[in-house]
Parts: structure tokens; sequence; C-alpha cells
């Protein structure tokens, strides 16, 4: 589990509300002393489906996922549809290498997913929900069930839930497998016990899902958001506004700092203020040279656009995504050629196969990459990078391929003399890549 970091005072606390304050191992009574499921009671006894849609309209709920998604949006879509038959799914899959987000939340607080995911079966007129999340989550998979479990013996879920007249069976799935089982698509073909890979979109999941039916997927800190706004109301949620963005987000943060860890962060926050007030900045000796925000798809940003908001158009607007909420800050030691090279490797191993733009123009972007850093640079490469990353960008299926350059093009947009260096002086400022010769002086 990540260490969670302190926040300045005056900050508020939506996901992580709960977290903390009562031991899971406890039971569900340790959980209802904290306020567990009071949002649930109070939605099925006075609100009819069609009003909880419009509490998160109100409440101008996005998803936390990275996409920024309206969550009312996708719950009318699907409400809208004809069929008898709707699911819910709560993606607990977290893909990021070392990103722990999720984890945390569902290990700290597994009844705020599951009475989010319940709120949203009950909206949609889901009378099945999964939560799936990653098998190799032993604690989270256990305290998930856990709760399950006991939200079903008293109740809340099942047969004739609240004695409200419907059922509502919620499923814990653990799943194993690659990155790309965190695209929401993919994350319902494994559901479905068939190979994970994403589907051409539209029609998107809320149209036809799982087993070829509407399904609205949200991410667990999504939906733990749901009883918060339940409780307190959509006013109160819209009035937590920063920089034009409403709520929170967790984030991670990693890297050159003093404090690492996990923080819930009001959305539009500056990313300086993060750096600099959360994580408490760069350690003695160490020089803020990047920060990279999104994850392994996310792009390298320089300090001088560190006043750019933790927002998914703002970050989008300069070369980076929101992604999984990571933030990895970099010091004068790192090499951003380098840097890239290593997350684009990552980004071809985990490609699905299904697209050729992804599966073939990740792996050349790679081989560019690692030819300059090897001190094996053509002229060209410069350009080269920039025109194959755009081709990616526009022919990849899904998310993955469409974000998987974003390390190599956002380097070459705000470090352009580093790639220099490499390719035209056949140097590495950072004395990082080898055999190249090291500049003096660093």
């Amino acid at each position: 589990m990540a260490r969670l970091l302190r926040t300045p005072d005056g900050w508020p606390r939506v996901t992580l509300a709960r977290a903390g304050t009562y031991d899971p191992a406890d039971g569900l009574p340790a959980a209802e002393e904290r306020g567990a499921w009071a949002a649930w009671r109070h939605a099925v006894d006075a609100y009819p489906p069609g009003a909880l849609v419009r509490l998160m309209d109100e409440a101008d709920l996005v998803g936390r996922g990275g996409a920024g998604y309206p969550a009312a949006r996708k719950w009318r879509t699907c409400r809208a549809q004809a069929s008898p038959v709707r699911y819910a799914v709560a993606n607990g899959y977290e893909a990021d290498p070392g990103s722990a987000v999720d984890r945390t939340l569902m290990e700290l607080d597994p009844h705020a997913v599951l009475e989010g995911l319940a709120l949203a079966a009950y909206a949609v007129g889901a009378r099945e929900a999964f939560l799936a999340v990653r098998a190799d989550y032993g604690l989270a998979v256990e305290r998930l069930q856990a709760a399950v479990d006991q939200a079903d013996e008293a109740g809340y879920i099942g047969t004739n839930a609240m004695d409200a007249g419907f059922d509502l069976v919620i499923e814990v799935r653990p799943l194993r497998g690659a990155a790309i089982i965190g695209e929401e698509t993919a994350l319902l073909r494994a559901l479905e016990g068939r190979r994970a890979m994403p589907d051409q979109r539209p029609p998107h999941p809320e149209v036809k899902g799982l087993f070829g039916k509407p399904t609205v997927v949200h991410s667990v800190e999504t939906l733990a958001a749901v009883p918060w706004i339940v409780q307190h109301g959509p006013a109160a949620f819209a009035s937590l506004e920063r920089n034009g963005c409403t709520g929170t987000k967790l984030v991670q943060l990693s890297g050159a700092v003093r404090q690492a860890g996990i923080a819930e962060i009001p959305l539009g926050t500056p990313l300086r203020e993060i750096v600099e007030r959360v994580g408490g900045g760069p350690p003695e000796g160490s020089t803020l040279k990047a920060v990279l925000v999104g994850g392994p798809a996310g792009g390298f940003l320089p300090p001088d656009l560190l006043d750019t908001p933790l927002d998914p158009a703002a970050l989008k607007a300069v070369g980076a995504i929101l992604g999984s909420g990571s933030i990895t800050v970099l010091d004068q030691r790192a090499c951003i050629v380098d840097a890239g090279r290593v997350l684009e490797r990552y980004m071809s191993d985990e490609a699905c196969g299904k697209c050729i733009p992804c599966r073939i123009g990740t792996l050349r972007l790679y081989e560019i990459a690692d030819r300059i850093t090897s001190g094996r640079p053509r002229p060209t490469d410069r350009a080269l990078l920039g025109d194959l990353s755009a081709d990616v960008r526009d022919g990849s299926l899904c998310g993955h391929g469409i974000n998987a350059p974003n390390p190599l093009t956002s380097g070459l947009r705000h470090f352009a003399a580093e790639y220099d260096a490499h390719i035209r002086d056949g140097v590495c400022p950072a004395g990082v890549c080898r055999p190249l010769w090291v500049a003096a002086n660093t």
C-alpha cells in the first residue's frame, strides 16, 4: 500500500474521505460508522434512477480514468437503450507500472468503490455488476470480496436488495494479462473470457458492451466519488472548483521529490503547487529538470510549464495526459531522450497487436530512439520521429496507440536542444547515454 501524503489545510477529500479512518478488516459496522452505504440507503429510498443521473449531471462529474468523459452522459445513454439487460463495470485493473492509486483506494475503502458501483448500476437499470481488479492485488481482492459478502448479508445488494423489489449481484473478478486490459473495451473482452483486445468505436460500451449489452464502465476512483455526491449534494461537489475543473483527483508523486506517495488533489491545481506543496520539491542537491505527467504514455514538461493545471484539456494542450494521475519528477541527472526511449519500449511491448499502426509503429519509434541514444543517429531521425508519431497517433484503434508517442513527441517539443545534441553533435548532456561522448562540465 502506497503512502498517503499530507495535503494543505482546506483541500477537500472526496474519494479518500474515509481512507485511514477505519480498518476494513473490522467489517461492515466499522465502515457504516464512517458513513458507508448511507448514500445507497438514501438514494434507493428517495431517488428514482433518472434522478441519480441528473445529480451526476449537476455535479459535473467526469471520469477520473484519464479521458474525462461526463458520467451522466454515459448513464443517460445506457438507460436509453431498449435492451432489458444492462451491466455496470468498475475498472480496477491498474495498468501503469508502479501506479498504486486504484490499489490504495480499493484496499483502504473497498465499500466506497462498491457503493459507487451499486449506485451506477441502480441508475442505469443494471442488475448485474462486475468489479475487475488485477489478480496480483491480493489484499485489494480479499477486501473487496469481503465487502461484497458483507453488503450481501446486510441486504444492501443481492436478491430483493434493500427490500426495494430489484436484484443486484456484484461480482469481484480478478484478471491477469497485459496493460491493454485497462482499456475499457479490452477489459470487457477479458471479462467475457476472450482475448483482451480493444474494439472499434462507435458503438460505445453504453450501447453495445459486455456480452453485447449496454454497459457503463467507470474507473474505481470515479465510482468512489458517487456516494459523496449523493450524500452531500451535487452543488457541494460542483463548488469544489479550481481553474474551471470540478472535484478532486488522486495522484501519485514519485521521482526526485522529498515526499513520494499518493494524495487527493483538487482538479485544476497547478503542477508546480503539487510538486512543491505536496511533494516538498526536489531534495537537496537536485534541480528539477522535467515532470512526466500521465504515466508511460504521458508527456515530459519543462519547469516553465509547471503552472499548467491538473486538467485533461490543459495537459493535452502541452503534450501530456492526465492518465493514471502519475506525476514523476526528473532531476538534472535524467536524459529526456533516453527516458523517452525506455517508455516507448514499454508501450511497444504492451501493444496488443490488433492494429498495425500501434503494433509496428511503436516498435519503429523505439528503434529510432534506441539508435539515437546508442550513438548511431541519422540526420533525418528527428523529422522521422515526428512524422511516424503522427501516423501512429492518427491510425491507432485505441488510447494505447494514440498516446504511445507522447514521451517522444513531448521531448521533441520541449527538450529539442537535448535531441539535437544527441543527433547532431553525438553528445548526451546528462551523461547517461553510451557510447556517446559525454559533454564536459556535466
